[in-house]
């Protein structure tokens, strides 16, 4: 795997080693679509001193024209070369931290929102907020369709994967881009794919989710394949996820471990748990954010909608894995709910920030439901509290609307823009009349 540079210093001792043109800076709209714009190698002295001006008043969630000059400032920490352009004269790519003309940080870059999330983590004592995102995708003949290239299932390893070459290729790429891969399969629906990259701090692992979704779609283009992150591109299949595993770490140990305690779970990971059930619903617009993210999280289809913890109950919102004794350090929580069309950055930002709010305040752990949640009765789950996820963006969004937490977590500039934006999606979709429609009702009404 590719060494990654530390310093300023580093950055331009590869530029001029394998002669590199062109370095693309990368940053996120409020959306988690990547933006990039590319500079010349010869101006790298500038950009790393004072930054690359660029008009953001085109950019979703970003300031309006009258107040629309931004500052690129590169994290030299993230240059690694593109495996997929030419090997002469490469082109390699640094994220950048997006600041105001008055060089402090923008309060509408994400980026930034998860910055600030963790600074809050280490205030309160906290070394590292490690994430080990899954994030699934399909792969289909091209985009104007969703036609498959097989019909394998789970793990299949046959000529049913049509898309192992891809997929092997995809690591490979990965691997040169900085990013430890654990895992690559065949996931449960036809032409869907997982990739698992290995567990690391949350800024790096948006970034590495950034990077992990251009690449996979660049090498399914190079087969004229089209790859998509769509939560529920297919009808009647499972959904694409994003199960997110985390745990923080203190002075160097895991906060989330106790040998004492039945489930191995520390009191600070038992009241971090806590927190994402308790804000859970408020928090569903941002790690669900698409219209289409509800159609993915219906019972049935291995989502989970019911806001409960277990251990091996996979119908929950949380899982804990069971503890392997002298794997104290993987000790962690598992969250079923996000999907891969999230942006990484809002996500792992008020994931933290609910875990946090519940260390803070105490929040006490509900006892785990070992039983299949999608069997119970409405009575029944009604009367053991279980709440569940909204089952629209239009009320998601409301949720949103209203949550203190969220506020607090993305700012009032982008909050409002947020809210303002996915109101508008709600509104879109709403007024539809679709195919679904036409062919229940126009026979008979």
């Amino acid at each position: 795997m590719a060494d990654l540079p530390k310093t300023t210093e580093d950055v331009k001792a590869l530029v001029e080693e394998h002669k590199l043109r062109f370095i693309r800076l990368w940053f996120t709209d409020i959306l988690g679509q990547l933006k990039s714009f590319s500079i010349n190698a010869q101006e790298l002295d500038d950009a790393f001193e004072g930054g690359m001006g660029f008009d953001g008043s085109s950019i979703t969630g970003f300031n309006a024209i009258e107040e629309s000059d931004m500052i690129a400032m590169p994290d030299p920490t993230t240059f690694a070369l593109l495996p997929w352009r030419p090997g002469e004269q490469g082109v390699a790519r640094m994220f950048a931290d997006v600041q105001t003309p008055e060089r402090t940080p923008y309060e509408g870059d994400p980026r930034h929102v998860l910055r600030r999330a963790l600074e809050r983590a280490k205030g309160m004592g906290f070394d590292t907020f490690n994430v080990g995102p899954e994030l699934e995708y399909f792969l289909f003949k091209d985009k104007n369709g969703t036609e498959v290239l097989d019909e394998g299932g789970y793990f299949d390893l046959t000529t049913l994967d049509a898309g192992s070459d891809v997929r092997r290729e995809t690591v490979l790429a990965l691997e040169q881009l900085g990013i430890h891969v654990e895992y690559s399969h065949h996931e449960v629906g036809p032409s869907q794919h997982e990739v698992d990259m290995r567990y690391s701090d949350a800024l790096k692992m948006a970034d590495d989710c950034m990077t992990y979704r251009i690449t996979v779609k660049e090498y399914a283009m190079k087969y004229g394949w089209h790859a998509t992150f769509m939560p529920k591109p297919l009808f009647g299949e499972n959904g694409s996820g994003m199960h997110t595993h985390m745990s923080l770490f203190k002075d160097g140990k895991n906060a989330f471990f106790d040998e004492n305690d039945p489930y191995f779970l520390s009191d600070i990971g038992k009241a971090f748990i806590a927190g994402q059930l308790r804000h859970a619903r408020e928090m569903s617009s941002i790690f669900a954010q698409w219209v289409n993210s509800y159609k993915r999280l219906v019972p049935g289809y291995e989502a989970p909608v019911y806001v409960a913890w277990s251990r091996r109950n996979r119908s929950a919102l949380v899982r804990v894995p069971l503890y392997h004794p002298g794997k104290e350090q993987a000790t962690r929580m598992e969250l079923r709910c996000p999907d891969p069309a999230c942006n990484p950055y809002l996500t792992f930002a008020v994931l933290l920030q609910a875990g946090l709010e519940g260390i803070e305040h105490g929040y006490e752990l509900p006892e785990p439901m070992e039983k299949n949640l999608y069997h119970l009765a409405p009575d029944d789950r009604k009367r053991l509290g279980i709440e569940q996820l909204p089952e629209t963006l239009g009320e998601a969004i409301e949720l949103t609307a209203d949550s203190e937490l969220v506020l607090r977590t993305l700012g009032e500039h982008m909050f409002n823009r947020y809210v303002e934006i996915k109101r508008q999606e709600w509104e879109d979709y709403r007024v539809q009349v679709t195919q679904w429609e036409l062919d229940r009702y126009l026979p008979v009404l």
